[in-house]
């Protein structure tokens, strides 16, 4: 039987998520404002949550329905089969949100669908309490245009935590954006990365991770490996294909510079747990003394600014010198993401191509350079 899924993700990754899950065999792929729903089976549950690069989380769909009563809202969701996953111990709070909408108080609308859930559980378990004691199932639901879509979550802490980065410094780049910017820059296993502002090293590691094609949810467990209905051998097949899937011999190498001492040493930790320290090679250096040690390149990188970590004047000179040093050269790219309309004027020269992304609640753009002139 398949499942409906749904896979939430930073807006103008949806084309790469929708892309990734159709590799990864789930059927009817669609992609919408924000997420991409989809179908597939326990396993594809377990491979979505382990290998997916740019989800947030996956959430199975179980139900979709327009309201504008309580009353609606609590039949709509006491007809859902909630019995199929929620067990007569498991735990199962709610939470969720209403944009544009009759329902807009999102605490009555939790109150009402906790207690559909309740009573639709009391008719099928002829039970009237539940101790909740069990593995969470944390039912999720969105009200848009009093349209109602209601979830259960799969992942438990969201997919951007690798399990690599315990600590980071200030403003780090999310895991799932960096991934999507090593996809959007073509980076391959024979490829050589460098990024001049590396920060904690969250670039580089998710280049490497997928350079090297290794998952990025092997290292982390997921909420639903409690479920009573997911056998324990589906995670482990699923695992066992990702490890599979890791190329050992790949040429890729890494470099990396900042000139914040500790940030580096963070980074370097991050690396060794994310398993691909060998492949990065990193320095404490000065972004004008950018050294190139590879005939061909690609550089990404995404500079302190005026909105996170310095003022508009020191981050447009950071934007002049990456002008300077990233010259247009036969077999070398360069993709910089900012928020800053001016970044190009700074840089000296348009981009080849521009990308709309979000870093967090930032709206930025990816300047892509990859023509020689």
């Amino acid at each position: 039987m398949l499942i409906k899924f749904s896979a939430p993700c930073l807006l103008g990754l949806e084309g790469l998520v929708a892309q990734e899950l159709r590799d990864m065999d789930a059927q009817n792929v669609v992609a919408n404002n924000g997420r991409v729903d989809f179908e597939g089976d326990e396993n594809i549950l377990a491979r979505a949550n382990i290998c997916s690069r740019y989800s947030e989380r996956i959430l199975i769909r179980l139900g979709e329905f327009r309201a504008v009563t309580f009353e609606q809202l609590f039949q709509g969701v006491k007809k859902l089969p909630w019995e199929e996953w929620i067990g007569k111990l498991d735990a199962f709070p709610v939470k969720g949100y209403s944009l544009n909408s009759k329902l807009f108080s999102v605490s009555d609308c939790q109150a009402i669908i906790k207690k559909a859930v309740v009573e639709r559980l009391k008719e099928k378990y002829k039970i009237s309490w539940f101790d909740e004691t069990g593995p969470v199932h944390q039912i999720q639901f969105s009200i848009m245009k009093d349209v109602v879509t209601v979830f259960i979550d799969t992942s438990g802490a969201g997919l951007h935590k690798r399990g690599y980065r315990p600590v980071s410094n200030s403003a780090p780049i999310k895991e799932t954006l960096a991934a999507a910017m090593a996809e959007l820059a073509r980076l391959r296993h024979y490829h050589t990365l460098y990024d001049v502002t590396c920060g904690s090293g969250t670039i580089l590691i998710e280049g490497a991770m997928k350079a090297l094609n290794i998952a990025p949810g092997l290292k982390r467990s997921f909420i639903s490996e409690r479920f009573e209905n997911i056998d324990s051998s589906v995670w482990q097949q699923e695992r066992m294909r990702a490890t599979d899937a890791v190329i050992q011999d790949a040429d890729f190498m890494a470099y990396g510079s900042d000139v914040d001492f500790n940030a580096l040493q963070i980074a370097r930790e991050n690396a060794r747990r994310a398993g691909v320290g060998m492949k990065i090679d990193l320095s404490k250096k000065d972004l004008k003394d950018f050294a190139r040690k590879s005939e061909k390149g690609t550089v990404i990188c995404n500079p302190p600014y005026g909105e996170r970590m310095l003022d508009i004047q020191a981050a447009e000179e950071i934007y002049r010198t990456m002008g300077k040093i990233f010259s247009p050269e036969r077999g070398w790219a360069y993709y910089i993401i900012s928020p800053d309309e001016e970044f190009e004027k700074c840089f000296g020269r348009k981009a080849d191509k521009r990308r709309k992304l979000y870093n967090g609640m930032i709206k930025c753009q990816l300047f892509m350079y990859f023509k020689n002139k």
